[in-house]
C-alpha cells in the first residue's frame, strides 16, 4: 500500500508526461542486463536499444529482455550517429521527456526519477548526470588523467560559453523534447564530440541546464575511448567552444548554431 501511494505520488509529480530511455549500444551484451534492470519501468512508457553494428549479442540479448524498441545499424554509425537513431525514434513515439543512458552500466539507471521530475516540473529544459558534483569520479575508478583533462576542458568551455556546468563530458542526460524542435543535431558529428555539440547548441538557445550528482562506474566491461581518440575528442571540444564563442561575437556562425 505504501510502495503503491508512493508511486502514485511520483507520477502526479510527473505531470503526465510519458518518458523514453534511449540506450545507444556498442558491444554492450555483457552490460545490458544490469543496466535494463534498474531502469524504473513504473514511470517509464517505452525504452529503445540502438546497436551500432555491435560484434557480440547485444541485438539477441536486448530481445530476450523484452525491448520492443530495438534498432540495428548495418554498419557502425559511431556514437554520435547512434543518438541520432535513438532521438529519432523517441521522437517519433511523442516521448515528453528522453533520457539517454549507457547501455554498459557505468550510469546508474536510479537516477531517473530525479532527472525526469525537474523536466516534468519545468524547473529545467535539460539534466545531466554529473561525475564531477561530490566525489563519485575519482572513487568510481575514472583514470586520473581522464580527470584532469575534463576539469581542464570544463574550465575552458565555462568561460569561453559563459557558463557554470560541473563538467560537459557525461553520457547521462535527460531532455525534454520541445528542445529538439530548437536545435539541429543533424548538423553535428557522428563522432563522440556530438554530446558536446549539442550542449553547445542548447546553451547557444539559452536552455537552462540542470545537474544531479552521479555515481560512476569503471570496470572491464565499461564502454571508453583510446588515449589517442580522448586527444581527438579534446580537440574537436575546444572547438566547438570556439565556434560557440564565434557564434556569439557575430563573426562567424558555423552550421550547428543555425
Amino acid at each position: 500500500m505504501l510502495i503503491s501511494h508512493i508511486l502514485t505520488i511520483f507520477e502526479a509529480m510527473l505531470n503526465g508526461k510519458s518518458i523514453a530511455v534511449v540506450l545507444p549500444a556498442y558491444n554492450a551484451a555483457e552490460t545490458l542486463e544490469k543496466t535494463y534492470n534498474e531502469i524504473p519501468q513504473d514511470i517509464v512508457d517505452a525504452v529503445i536499444l540502438v546497436d551500432d553494428a555491435s560484434k557480440d549479442e547485444t541485438s539477441m540479448k536486448a530481445k530476450a529482455l523484452g525491448i520492443t524498441h530495438l534498432i540495428r545499424h548495418e554498419f557502425n554509425r559511431g556514437y554520435g550517429g547512434n543518438q541520432k537513431s535513438c532521438y529519432k525514434k523517441a521522437l517519433e513515439l511523442n516521448a515528453d521527456i528522453i533520457i539517454m543512458l549507457h547501455a554498459d552500466y557505468q550510469y546508474t539507471p536510479k537516477l531517473i526519477h530525479a532527472m525526469s521530475s525537474m523536466i516534468a516540473n519545468d524547473v529545467y529544459h535539460v539534466v545531466i548526470g554529473s561525475r564531477i558534483l561530490g566525489k563519485g569520479a575519482i572513487q568510481g575508478g575514472m583514470p586520473i588523467y581522464k580527470y584532469i583533462a575534463n576539469r581542464f576542458l570544463t574550465f575552458t568551455q565555462n568561460i569561453l560559453m559563459n557558463q557554470k556546468l560541473s563538467e560537459y563530458h557525461t553520457g547521462y542526460r535527460a531532455f525534454s523534447k520541445e528542445v529538439f524542435n530548437q536545435i539541429s543535431i543533424e548538423n553535428n558529428s557522428d563522432d563522440f564530440v556530438f554530446d558536446n555539440q549539442m550542449l553547445a547548441q542548447l546553451c547557444f538557445k539559452g536552455k537552462t541546464i540542470g545537474e544531479v550528482s552521479c555515481p560512476t562506474k569503471y570496470f572491464d566491461d565499461s564502454s571508453s575511448i583510446s588515449f589517442k581518440r580522448s586527444i581527438i575528442y579534446g580537440l574537436g571540444v575546444m572547438h566547438t567552444a570556439m565556434l560557440y564563442r564565434l557564434a556569439k561575437w557575430g563573426i562567424y556562425t558555423s552550421k550547428i548554431f543555425k
